[in-house]
């Protein structure tokens, strides 16, 4: 068995799915392993050394004792291991015990039933041969579909920052949006807005944008009373389908069948027509579990984009930018950072500025997510550059962010003009062993409090008798 730190050593976090599934009950997990796709799918999902743990007792019928498999552990991944059982265990695919390990009988059969090939649960989908009169649908066909969907929803959300005309998409859509905490409807406007959280989810890859609304998804599904371990099985079916295949809608649950029309509208799912027996996932579904790119073409805000080892943005010493694009969407991205100064076909040329990166600041993108985005889509001529961005530029976006939180403000009271210190530093003591003074100064004999304490400040200044009277701040 590998040195458990060379397993550890990739910084991969925990996939978000994961956390999800803890907070499931045991017999909601049960329910879910019963399904091989499911069990696999988890497999993908789970990090290189708990994927190890699990093959390394997976083919053993009897439980192997605790100390055995922790004497192939080197000492400095002892850390590491610990974690990897306690994570394997918070979701019910690990029995451990403090002698013994062993798989979870349910997860063990559907796993080992979902490499072997055995058995016939139709976990995985039943696939459907093609119509002559409607033929199944190219792969060409399904990435464009799926590029197009998603898209106008990464597009809709940017438009709505910057008032530019955008095609709406459905209510089903415009809901999780808001529901995600991604836009929201002011009061004096009926249309929804992006939120801070909207314009940082916009730089992040597109596999993290997709899993954060489907995750949001899950949530609303459990708030609807419809049963999550259809919804996540049926996740899970997708990931394991082929792309360009068609598959049997009658081997569905009801829940499922639902799901269809919301799928549609993100773009996993494609339908010849509303209402048919056979739909065919889409790129964006059959790579849901798995590390290749959810898009065909680099063509999405933050990642919903280039092919893999590819990019379109060239940044020289002097803050100008060259982004070999004609994608709109790519170009509305960009201009939440930069101020755009020329578009050609193919090409739009700009430049970083502080004015353009305060205003990024201010929508809540931070300078690390700028510099990110600029080394994920770097054009692969800028690559051979060491270091990718030049070091200058990573500074200065830097130094402009924290000239923006230089100064904090705070809504509060200000107290002045007490008769005596004594009065002053008696009235600032209670203050703060209530922990609401955000600001002193003893020469001026004054203080700033909290909006909160301010009620509290003032009853006890009341009591003590003396006259004291806040300014509003």
């Amino acid at each position: 068995m590998p040195a458990v730190e060379e397993l550890s050593a990739k910084d991969v976090g925990p996939h978000p799915l994961l956390a999800f599934l803890q907070s499931q009950p045991k017999k909601a997990l049960s329910r879910l392993y019963q399904r091989p796709s499911s069990c696999l799918c988890i497999f993908r999902l789970l990090g290189p050394l708990e994927r190890q743990i699990v093959m390394n007792i997976l083919w053993l019928d009897a439980s192997i004792p605790a100390s055995t498999m922790s004497s192939w552990v080197v000492r400095e991944g002892k850390k590491e291991y610990d974690q990897a059982l306690i994570e394997l265990s918070r979701i019910d695919v690990l029995v451990n015990s403090a002698t013994e390990l062993t798989l979870s009988a349910t997860f063990k059969t559907s796993l080992r039933q979902a490499i072997t090939g055995g058995g016939s649960t139709g976990s995985f989908g039943v696939p459907l041969p093609g119509h002559s009169e409607h033929p199944t649908p190219s792969i060409a066909t399904l990435d464009t579909y799926a590029l197009e969907k998603w898209e106008s929803i990464l597009h809709y959300m940017v438009s709505s920052g910057t008032g530019l005309p955008s095609a709406k998409p459905s209510a089903g859509v415009e809901f999780l949006l808001e529901r995600s905490g991604l836009m929201a409807k002011a009061r004096e406007m009926t249309s929804s807005q992006i939120t801070s959280t909207g314009f940082q989810f916009l730089l992040h890859t597109p596999h993290d944008q997709l899993w954060a609304l489907l995750l949001q998804y899950l949530e609303m599904s459990e708030e609807r009373k419809t049963d999550i371990v259809e919804v996540i099985s049926f996740l899970f079916m997708l990931s394991t389908m082929e792309l360009g295949k068609e598959y049997s809608v009658d081997t569905l649950t009801k829940a499922q069948e639902h799901m269809l029309s919301d799928l549609r509208d993100y773009g996993l799912v494609w339908q010849r027509k509303a209402t048919p027996r056979r739909f065919s996932p889409t790129r964006l579904a059959t790579t849901l579990t798995s590390s290749l790119p959810p898009l065909p073409t680099a063509t999405g805000a933050g990642g919903a984009g280039d092919s893999k080892g590819e990019g379109f943005i060239v940044l020289e010493t002097n803050y100008r930018i060259y982004a070999y694009t004609d994608n709109p969407l790519q170009t509305a991205v960009l201009n939440l950072f930069i101020n755009l100064k020329s578009r050609f076909p193919n090409l739009v040329v700009g430049s970083i500025t502080r004015d353009s990166v305060k205003r990024a600041l201010m929508n809540g993108i931070t300078a690390d997510q700028i510099i990110s985005y600029l080394t994920t889509h770097a054009h692969p001529q800028m690559r051979k550059n060491k270091p990718l961005i030049p070091v200058t530029v990573q500074d200065q976006i830097r130094l402009w962010e924290l000239e923006k939180n230089r100064v904090k403000s705070d809504e509060g009271y200000l107290y002045t003009s007490f008769a005596s210190l004594a009065d002053y530093e008696y009235v600032l003591k209670h203050g703060r062993e209530l922990g609401v003074i955000l600001w002193e100064s003893a020469a001026r004999r004054c203080f700033f409090t909290s909006v909160e304490g301010h009620a509290s400040i003032r009853l006890f200044i009341e009591r003590s008798g003396q006259n004291q009277q806040p300014n509003r701040g």
